[in-house]
């Protein structure tokens, strides 16, 4: 019989799960809104149901492991979450071995940005390279660092935070209890706070029409309008995005930086900025080598790397 493994990643908003077979082909998937409630066991519930689903729709098939890629840093030996800022539910909570209970399969956890890094490397920008480091740009900024083709996850499971790295000693306070992290400057969450912060030196902003914006509306602008302060914007946000990953390339050398989510939408807009960065704060030939590239996989890197996690766990 052959196998597939089920890949869940479970996001603040939205869970996924998917049927994966050894090629990466996505047999089945499924998704629902992420329980909200105040128990570990309601979100235990909907990744059971949501792989029961998968299961039922590729009985042909045997079920080899379930990897959930999370939004948390975890202990991946212990199968535990040690914290979840987005589902405080989840603290402290042993889910490899609730998974395992329900479902009567071999699971594990890793962290949702680890999983896309090594999505990315196994199928997508990455690819073909032994050390790579994948940059998310959404509501706040994650990563994961691949070295030697291993995930790079530290003593206590917290290496990879790009989004924690100081780039504006004196700058905005973060939520992580620092300031003036990059998180704050090259979020989607971030463009939309830098143009309500400089709004006022742009009268002719076409964006001043707008009660409410996003970070899209800000890149329409700047894309499609010329919008000097939305071009302003995506300077500032590709000036900090690269002051950290020329420290990165500095300190790690990697062959490739990959960059998705969501306000990678504004790519022709930042990245000349980010390289010119780069190449000013970098080594030459650690510089040249860098491989800077938009992500390949979308919203699937995540559930496609915890398929190779879960490959992976069970050879």
């Amino acid at each position: 019989m052959k196998e597939i493994v089920l890949a869940a990643d479970l996001g603040g908003t939205n869970l996924r799960m998917a049927a994966i077979d050894r090629s990466g082909a996505v047999l089945f998937r499924t998704r629902r809104q992420t329980p909200r409630g105040e128990r570990p066991d309601e979100i235990v519930r909907a990744i059971v149901e949501s792989a029961i689903e998968c299961q039922n729709n590729c009985s042909d098939f045997q079920v080899r492991a379930i990897c959930a890629a999370v939004p948390a840093t975890v202990s991946v030996e212990r199968g535990l979450i040690l914290k979840a800022p987005n589902l405080p539910a989840l603290d402290d909570f042993q889910m490899a071995a609730a998974l395992e209970n329900e479902l009567g399969v071999k699971s594990i956890l890793e962290n949702d940005a680890n999983a896309a890094a090594v999505g990315e490397n196994w199928l997508g920008a990455s690819k073909g390279f032994a050390s790579s480091i994948f940059v998310t740009l959404g509501t706040g900024v994650g990563g994961g660092i691949i070295i030697n083709n291993k995930i790079l996850r530290g003593m206590d499971g917290t290496a990879g935070e790009i989004g924690h790295i100081c780039v504006e000693p004196f700058g905005v306070p973060c939520g992580c209890g620092s300031r003036g992290c990059v998180e704050q400057y090259s979020s989607a969450t971030a463009i939309v706070r830098l143009a309500k912060d400089l709004e006022s030196q742009y009268p002719k902003s076409g964006l001043k029409q707008h009660l409410h914006f996003t970070a899209y509306d800000i890149y329409q602008a700047g894309a499609q309008e010329g919008d000097e302060l939305a071009i302003e914007i995506f300077r500032q946000m590709g000036f900090y995005l690269g002051v950290a990953l020329a420290g990165l390339i500095n300190v790690l050398n990697p062959e490739a930086i990959i960059i998705g989510g969501g306000a990678s939408a504004g790519w022709s807009l930042f990245i000349p900025h980010v390289q010119k960065t780069i190449c000013q704060r970098t080594y030459h030939i650690p510089a040249k080598r860098a491989q800077v590239s938009i992500a390949a996989l979308g919203e699937d890197a995540g559930i496609i790397g915890a398929a190779r996690l879960a490959f992976d766990s069970s050879i």
